[in-house]
């Protein structure tokens, strides 16, 4: 694919990974908009990057329905949006909590995984690249509703690739582990991303935009299903 004067669209666009991706596509020439629920961080990075934006949350059909009627006929798909939840054990976690962070890191993604393949089907080409969690490749205890809905974004992954590779369409599950973003600030826990020493070898946001764009920039007769990106410095055991 060449990225210039395609057109992507990025789930919570406004921070972290996704303002990353936004970053190096929108340089590379795409025409990028981004989506979050909150209007003032949106429109804050929009006019920094240069890029276009609408208010949607992932987790409703009909905030869906609306991006893909003002955003129209789009190239790309990066499901980046998602949230750690209630990070605490399972006994402790409340019908509520659950809901929500299956719907935010899962059902969210798949409701706009079903309307993209539909439109890229339609037109026999396109990518979509959804933002997975080296959670779900390993566990911990406090993260086990996360995993699950990381974990079952992978095989969703796999699962709709079958489906629409026959129409030159491609899925990538992207897994990426410590970086520089406010994922741990907002899941109200501490990490490497906070360790003055530590927080330089993670990655950057920009960084993951580059994987992404590399990814994109991959021959069309050929597809990528997974990806796992970890920084050197991280220790994970047993591996």
């Amino acid at each position: 694919m060449n990225i210039s004067g395609k057109k992507i669209l990025i789930t919570g666009g406004s921070t972290g990974y996704g303002y990353g991706m936004a970053k190096v596509l929108r340089a590379a020439g795409a025409e990028v908009w981004i989506t979050g629920r909150n209007e003032e961080k949106l429109a804050a990075a929009a006019k920094e990057l240069n890029v276009k934006y609408i208010r949607a949350d992932v987790i409703s059909g009909s905030d869906w329905d609306k991006v893909f009627s003002t955003v129209g006929d789009f190239d790309v798909l990066i499901n980046n949006a998602g949230a750690g939840g209630h990070l605490v054990p399972t006994a402790q976690q409340s019908d509520e909590d659950i809901i929500a962070t299956i719907n935010t890191n899962l059902t969210g993604t798949i409701m706009g995984c079903a309307r993209a393949a539909k439109m890229m089907c339609a037109k026999k080409s396109g990518t979509i690249i959804n933002i997975s969690s080296v959670c779900a490749l390993y566990a911990w205890p406090g993260w086990s509703i996360y995993t699950a809905a990381k974990a079952g974004l992978a095989k969703f992954s796999h699962g709709l690739y079958t489906e629409v590779r026959p129409y030159g369409v491609r899925v990538t599950c992207l897994t990426p582990s410590w970086g520089q973003t406010e994922f741990n600030r907002n899941a109200n826990i501490s990490g490497a991303s906070e360790d003055p020493a530590m927080a330089p070898k993670c990655t950057t946001p920009e960084e993951l935009g580059t994987v992404v764009k590399n990814i994109l920039e991959t021959p069309d007769h050929l597809n990528i299903p997974d990806l796992t990106i970890q920084p050197v410095v991280q220790d994970i055991c047993p591996m």
